[in-house]
């Protein structure tokens, strides 16, 4: 179980204030401050300062706070785990960044419930600093993700890695076809909305090129990738996804890839939990077994 101050210590690191805190945990302001002050005193070492009347986190603080997330997730997937042992059933609960979740998870996923049919299935879909906080707070095991993340506070296995393109509708009007990056600066561009993965990895690789969203004339930000393909087919804009996103699109021709001299980008797709978790035997062993499933699929 979690001690009470520990649990104290994140809720005053959620709001880097005595009294919220006190208020979120229905506690004295006193007994918050006497909780902080014991975890102090027992491990030697001051986890906040002030600088006038703004709160801060020590490096020592903020050694504890990434410790501290990983036991709180420990805790709350232990209980959860104890619950599913009572019932018999066994719980696969993880969450996947959008484009993971609707064009490779399938077919993993498939390939994984075939083997294990009495399995029941918690899958999250959401973007890479959602899923974070999910894993975080306990409310997921592991993700799936193509964003980036700290490799101090989780560890990972690379689940693929994939290319990510341009494209453009089948009879998409250009004046003149596009050769840079620069060409396209004058259409729409269609993108994820910001905080997601795939918007974030656009964004890096663009700035490789001194160019910026900002650079391009018209910008759409749709949050859902099939809205974003229907609108790129109609020639309604152009847009930069993963080639796993499209793929059936520009093999039945509905909408083409467009080659740039200047742009071309590779990311990888993660499998990530809380570093130190102790669970993380169970995590490597199911991921290894997906991909052994999906291997025999092929």
């Amino acid at each position: 179980m979690l001690d009470h101050r520990v649990t104290t210590f994140l809720t005053v690191c959620k709001h880097m204030n005595f009294t919220k805190a006190s208020e979120e945990l229905n506690l004295t302001q006193p007994a918050v401050s006497q909780h902080i002050h014991y975890l102090e005193e027992m491990y030697g070492v001051k986890f906040f300062v002030f600088k006038g009347k703004k709160m801060f986190l020590t490096e020592a603080g903020n050694a504890f706070l990434n410790s501290a997330k990983t036991m709180q997730h420990n805790d709350i997937c232990l209980k959860e785990k104890l619950e599913v042992m009572k019932q018999q059933r066994p719980l696969l609960n993880f969450g996947a960044t959008l484009t993971i979740g609707e064009f490779l998870m399938p077919n993993c996923l498939t390939s994984y419930l075939k083997s294990h049919p009495n399995l029941m299935v918690k899958m999250q879909v959401a973007n890479t600093k959602e899923l974070l906080k999910k894993i975080d707070v306990g409310e997921i095991d592991f993700a799936f993700i193509e964003g980036y993340f700290s490799k101090e506070e989780y560890e990972s296995i690379l689940y693929s890695r994939e290319e990510y393109i341009a494209v453009c509708g089948a009879n998409y009007p250009f004046k003149k076809e596009p050769m840079w990056l620069e060409d396209l600066f004058s259409e729409r561009i269609i993108i994820r909305e910001k905080g997601s993965g795939t918007r974030e990895i656009f964004e890096k690789s663009i700035s490789e090129q001194n160019v910026s969203v900002q650079d391009f004339r018209y910008v759409a930000e749709v949050g859902n990738i099939e809205t974003i393909k229907q609108l790129t087919s109609n020639n309604l804009g152009i847009t930069f996804l993963y080639r796993a996103a499209v793929a059936k699109e520009l093999e039945e021709g509905i909408l083409r890839e467009l080659v740039l001299k200047d742009f071309k980008s590779m990311h990888d797709f993660n499998f990530i939990w809380r570093r130190g978790s102790s669970f993380a035997g169970e995590y490597r062993a199911i991921f290894e077994e997906m991909k052994k499933l999906q291997r025999k699929e092929r």
